[in-house]
């Protein structure tokens, strides 16, 4: 699975982004989709997946109600709409291909796409 994500930008806070991650591959409906991002001198912090076939949606906690993933197997295509963008959410942005539990608490994924970056003005 190749991912490429896009949709990154300059927000003031409280502004509204989507992030778009174009997926390649017949075996993309096999794997959770998840987000993840790493602000500037930190570490990598898990933001949401999606599973493959009942859609459940898992948040982390920083983001729970004002971020939603979705996804479209049909179009190999993940979403992340951002609402409610604070000067914290400025980090670059990556999608991942993997399970929920490897991305959740190992941080890891079997598929990364390159990072879209996202700065939020305050």
């Amino acid at each position: 699975v190749q991912l490429q994500a896009s949709g990154g930008g300059l927000v003031q806070a409280g502004g509204s982004l989507t992030l778009t991650c174009a997926a390649s591959g017949r075996t993309f409906g096999n794997y959770y989709m998840g987000w993840f991002r790493q602000a500037p001198g930190k570490g990598r912090e898990f933001v949401a997946a999606i599973g493959s076939g009942f859609l459940s949606t898992y948040y982390a906690d920083s983001v729970k109600d004002r971020f939603t993933i979705s996804r479209d197997n049909a179009k190999n295509t993940v979403w992340l709409r951002m609402n409610s963008l604070k000067a914290e959410d400025t980090a670059l942005y990556y999608c991942a291909a993997g399970w929920y539990p490897q991305m959740r608490y190992q941080m890891s994924a079997d598929y990364w796409g390159q990072g879209t970056l996202v700065t939020v003005s305050s």
